[in-house]
């Protein structure tokens, strides 16, 4: 019997496992391919919607399913903390003991936010990249009466087009409930652009300016001041607010760090094209969890799973699982309540957003309320 063991229960993970299993069906049925998926967690969490939460859009019971509803019932689940990967015996220790052997190895952990790596922030600030964190912003917005708003970034983190859709949605939230007059809104990104993307920071640029937005760009928070309400960076600046909503730095799982395969950031280091662990052939890493220079999305787990998935059931059937990954990522952007615009880059292609309009706001709607057949292995 040939076993592959996945990683991680979140997106990529996810699509992995249902995509072998449906491809692999009669190797699976006849008892000659294992697929186990390690989850940490009982509930899969569709996470974009956290930044819907905070603005009343939606609760988060809509954005959560059981990890064993998600997964193909042929899939073997184990719920439970994985202790540490061993790669020389191929195997995975789990935090009881257990040992799970493999042919084939999927990381697909994920990322963490860590607000607590911004002093003051957990105190001083709020964010939405949790569903506690979404439901005290939610808390937060809903008794704002009007000052100076500032949001401020930490590096790395996920969707990296979070930071200006929170705003722009903000924007408008805020002018739907007659406060636009009586708010300053202040937005801060820690390099010399307004983003990471030299694209979608040359679009964002004027829709800011249309929108009396105030930009400071080289501003890495460093102390924040829940006491006397100000946001230090380590550039030395000082901004002072009434409400401060901070995009927390993320890092990778700690069972990445106890098995020795990260960098300092607990990010594992992965071939571009082949998404291999560098130094292995039988261990494949996915979405947040890699070390590659790209955008940690959703889409990105997505588009990588499609890969891994394909080249392991050729591996398994006597192939060199010969696809290559070439960068690609697509993100919707919301730029309102209602409107929208994308942008899709590779590694070859850089970003460009589009017009924004109504429909595009509808077609991410409508791809939030699809993901589950994207988890499913169908889309």
């Amino acid at each position: 019997m040939k076993r592959v063991v996945i990683l991680g229960g979140g997106t990529g993970g996810a699509i992995v496992a249902n995509q072998m299993v449906r491809q692999l069906h009669q190797e699976v049925d006849a008892g000659e391919v294992e697929l186990t998926v390690i989850s940490n967690v009982e509930q899969h969490v569709y996470q974009p919607s956290f930044l819907y939460v905070a603005f009343d859009l939606a609760i988060p019971a809509d954005a959560k399913r059981p990890e064993r509803q998600v997964l193909d019932r042929r899939i073997h689940l184990v719920e439970g903390e994985a202790d540490r990967v061993d790669p020389g015996q191929h195997q995975v220790i789990m935090s009881d003991g257990m040992e799970l052997p493999y042919d084939f190895l999927v990381i697909a952990t994920g990322s963490r936010p860590v607000p607590e790596d911004i002093e003051g922030l957990v105190e001083g600030g709020h964010h939405f990249y949790t569903e506690e964190g979404a439901l005290k912003l939610r808390d937060a917005l809903q008794s704002f009466k009007g000052g100076r708003v500032v949001l401020v970034v930490g590096v790395p983190h996920k969707c990296p087009v979070a930071p200006l859709e929170f705003i722009l949605m903000l924007h408008e939230w805020l002018d739907g409930r007659g406060l636009s007059s009586a708010t300053h809104i202040v937005y801060t990104y820690p390099i010399g652009r307004l983003h990471s993307l030299q694209g979608v920071a040359e679009w964002v640029g004027p829709v800011f300016e249309a929108r009396g937005i105030e930009c400071r760009t080289f501003f890495n928070p460093e102390i924040i001041d829940p006491v006397a309400r100000t946001v230090t960076s380590l550039e030395g600046e000082t901004l002072s607010y009434d409400l401060l909503v901070g995009v927390p730095p993320h890092l990778g799982h700690d069972v990445i760090a106890r098995s020795g395969l990260g960098d300092s950031g607990n990010w594992v280091p992965t071939d571009r094209h082949s998404l291999l662990m560098q130094g292995r052939d039988d261990v494949y890493v996915l979405g947040d969890a890699t070390n590659l220079p790209i955008s940690k999305a959703g889409s990105t787990a997505h588009f990588q799973a499609d890969i891994v998935a394909a080249n392991i059931v050729n591996r398994l059937r006597g192939g060199y699982g010969s696809l290559r990954y070439d960068g690609k990522v697509f993100c919707f952007i919301e730029t309102g309540l209602n409107e929208a615009t994308y942008v899709t880059f590779d590694y070859e292609r850089p970003p460009a957003p589009v017009a924004s309009g109504s429909l595009l706001h509808l077609y991410k709607l409508a791809f939030n309320r699809m993901y589950w057949l994207s988890t499913a292995g169908i889309l």
